[in-house]
């Protein structure tokens, strides 16, 4: 497959799958770019290569036509980010909007409407994707965040072109979680967290053959530290995984990997920012008490592991850093992350938890890599094909 670097959009008009699914308040203002801002690299190369662009996305999920989920609202950041004026068309595969990208100059880009408004972009229909491909001559993918989707768009369109390639953004993404998966500098640490086990086990079970250690925060410890005959009061757990965790740590030994669970955990009487603290043994977790974020113990320790790293994936927090009162320990290991990297190391942050707490805590430029995947991100580690991925190598 053509890599975007080494081709010429020179008279060129090209298909573009971004994800453009953004936040708005209500008065339809986009509150995070970071996905538009992820985009423009991709938007600009072929332009300055003299080509025009039809970009696509989807934007929420929509029963029909909502008027409240118009990517017609997008515009306005897409326009500051990129420096020009961005043309819309109000619609994806009608006359109007074919006779709107027929007409786009040397230069000049399309934003189609919401897919998601046809019902065909979901089911993946043939017939939707054959109209897509008439809007251009080449078609690039850069939209890693709904690759693990086997949607027209994404996955059904680009059979319909000869000329067809990752854009840049899809291009790092996959090139960076590659080093993790497959060409780490040891010892690797991954840094697992967030509320459920049921959420995280695949990853797990992918990365054991290939991490030194493995350490695990949030919600999720709890059900490692009961399946080791720890008392976690009214913390949450899922006991229909605590085999699986036993398993997991099993197989961790057999394998020789380092399991780390927080020896410590501050606790709550409540699920409240002002509920009454203590910090306790996590094995001794007192009834009616429920763990929402790390100790001091677990902290550093966990601090000597990363501090060690060469490589570190982290994916979910320590804790509910989103109260104040127990933002700490996340914020610590997002800290050691960084000085890790500063000291050399890869990082790879990935997930929408921990990509919150990295720019919650303001240390996003100071780790090697933060992806805007999200679902895909997390399929790509469990060892899946992503079809978004799989059908522009057919």
């Amino acid at each position: 497959m053509t890599s975007i670097n080494d081709y010429n959009f020179q008279g060129k008009r090209a298909l573009v799958r971004v994800d453009f699914n953004v936040p708005m308040d209500e008065f339809y203002r986009v509150t995070d770019t970071t996905r538009i801002r992820a985009a423009i690299p991709t938007i600009k190369k072929i332009l300055s290569d003299g080509g025009s662009c039809v970009l696509m996305s989807h934007l929420g999920r929509p029963k029909g036509e909502d008027p409240d989920l118009s990517l017609r609202y997008v515009v306005p950041a897409i326009e500051e980010l990129l420096g020009q004026s961005v043309n819309f068309a109000g619609s994806i595969v009608d006359e109007k909007a074919f006779e709107a990208s027929a007409n786009l100059n040397t230069g000049e880009v399309l934003l189609l409407e919401n897919l998601r408004y046809d019902p065909r972009e979901k089911s993946g229909d043939l017939e939707f994707a054959k109209l897509l491909s008439k809007h251009a001559d080449v078609y690039v993918n850069d939209a890693f965040g709904t690759a693990h989707r086997a949607h027209a768009s994404t996955a059904v369109v680009a059979q319909f072109f000869e000329e067809k390639m990752f854009g840049l953004l899809l291009e790092n993404e996959i090139k960076n979680i590659d080093i993790v998966l497959h060409h780490a500098e040891k010892p690797l640490t991954a840094i697992v967290g967030g509320a459920k086990v049921s959420s995280k086990i695949d990853i797990i079970q992918n990365l054991l053959s290939k991490t030194d250690h493995l350490i695990i925060g949030g919600g999720m410890a709890y059900t490692f530290l009961k399946a080791k005959g720890g008392k976690i009061g009214s913390s949450l757990v899922e006991d229909d995984y605590v085999e699986k965790a036993l398993e997991i740590m099993k197989k961790a030994e057999e394998l020789g990997v380092s399991i780390h669970l927080p020896e410590d955990t501050v606790c709550a009487n409540e699920f409240h920012n002002d509920a009454k603290i203590q910090t306790v043994k996590s094995f001794e977790i007192p009834d009616g008490w429920m763990g929402l974020d790390i100790g001091l113990k677990a902290i550093e320790k966990y601090t000597e592991v990363i501090l060690k790293s060469k490589t570190i994936l982290w994916n979910g927090p320590m804790g509910v850093f989103e109260m104040p009162s127990f933002s700490k320990g996340t914020e610590q290991v997002a800290n050691m992350v960084a000085k890790a990297t500063i000291k050399g190391a890869f990082s790879l942050i990935g997930g929408g938890d921990s990509v919150a707490a990295i720019n919650q805590f303001e240390l996003s430029n100071q780790v090697s890599y933060i992806s805007t995947g999200g679902g895909a991100m997390l399929e790509y580690l469990e060892g899946k094909v992503l079809p978004g991925i799989a059908a522009m190598k057919d």
